[in-house]
This record gives structure tokens, C-alpha cells and sequence, in this order.
């Protein structure tokens, strides 16, 4: 739990540093399509995923001003580790930018930069480009789907040399 709130730290002190051009979010984003279940497919490293499996979000409507947030994980291929939380949608964004907050008061963004017309693929980051997920609805994605969003990375400015493939078991 210190390595998720050290994690939450230090991106809200990196968003401060941002890239001088300004990252693009998708034009719009239809939060129904977006609620359910998302595969982690890869990542840049963080401390709270390290020794992750099998890692999934899923996102559940509240009607509220929120969304509810719940991401678990296998940590060293022996116990379920998971935490919940509420990304708040940021107004004028059109529902792409949000600010998830898994303790209080910190909050980071969470953008989705990219979702391809069916929700099956989704690129979130933030505008200090030092994190960025690729996520998808099942966890064997096609890697031709995979390369066209790492080239989205990497055309704004992300690292993605040091991202890291998440191993699904199928689940």
C-alpha cells in the first residue's frame, strides 16, 4: 500500500513537469461502452505492479459524479492483491479525461488517448507521459491491434522501450 501511494505521489509531482506539446485525448469517449472489464496487455513499470499477473481493471457506472474503479492483480503467482477507487471525470473533456483516486486526496489522471470505435482497445496516459497502458477486452489481443496503439506512444512522446507485457493465464 506505500508503494501505491508513493506511485500516486510522484505522478501528481510529474504532472507538474509536462511535455511543452500538449498530449491529445481521444474526441470523445461513450462511458457505457468503456464500463466492464480491461486486460492490462502492457505498461510502464511501477512499483505496485511489480510481480503482477493476470491484471485487469473494471470500471462500473455509479450515477454518480464517479466512476468506480477496481483493479486486481496476481502478485508472485500466489495471492490476489486489488484496490478500488473513483476516477472523477474532468469537465469539457467529452468523458476522456479523468482523475482516479485511490486514497484520499491524491489524485492522478488517467486520459484515454485513444479507443478504437468497437471498445476493444484503449491507450491511457497522462500528460507527464511518464506512465501509459495499453489495455484491451481479452487477454490474447491480436499484436497487430497491439502495434498500431504503441506507435500512438511513441508518436506523443512515451517511452514505451521500458514497457512491460502483462502474462494472462487465460483468466
Amino acid at each position: 500500500m506505500k508503494h501505491i501511494l508513493l506511485f500516486y505521489i510522484v505522478l501528481n509531482i510529474n504532472s507538474c513537469s509536462m511535455n511543452t506539446i500538449p498530449l491529445e485525448t481521444a474526441s470523445e469517449v461513450n462511458l457505457e461502452k468503456y464500463a466492464g472489464k480491461w486486460y492490462d496487455i502492457l505498461h510502464t513499470p511501477a512499483t505496485f505492479l511489480h510481480g503482477c499477473e493476470d491484471i485487469t481493471a473494471e470500471y462500473t457506472l455509479t450515477g454518480k459524479n464517479y466512476v468506480e474503479v477496481f483493479n486486481r492483480c496476481i502478485k508472485n503467482k500466489e495471492k490476489e492483491k486489488s484496490i478500488r477507487g473513483k476516477a472523477y471525470i474532468v469537465k469539457g473533456s467529452n468523458n476522456a479525461k479523468l482523475k482516479v483516486q485511490f486514497f484520499w486526496p491524491f489524485r492522478a489522471d488517467y486520459w484515454i488517448l485513444d479507443i478504437d470505435e468497437d471498445y476493444q482497445y484503449a491507450v491511457i496516459g497522462g500528460p507527464s507521459r511518464s506512465y501509459a497502458w495499453i489495455l484491451s477486452r481479452t487477454p490474447t489481443p491480436d499484436e497487430s491491434e497491439i502495434e498500431v496503439r504503441m506507435e500512438l506512444l511513441k508518436k506523443n512522446g512515451f517511452n514505451t522501450a521500458i514497457m512491460e507485457r502483462t502474462l494472462h493465464h487465460g483468466k
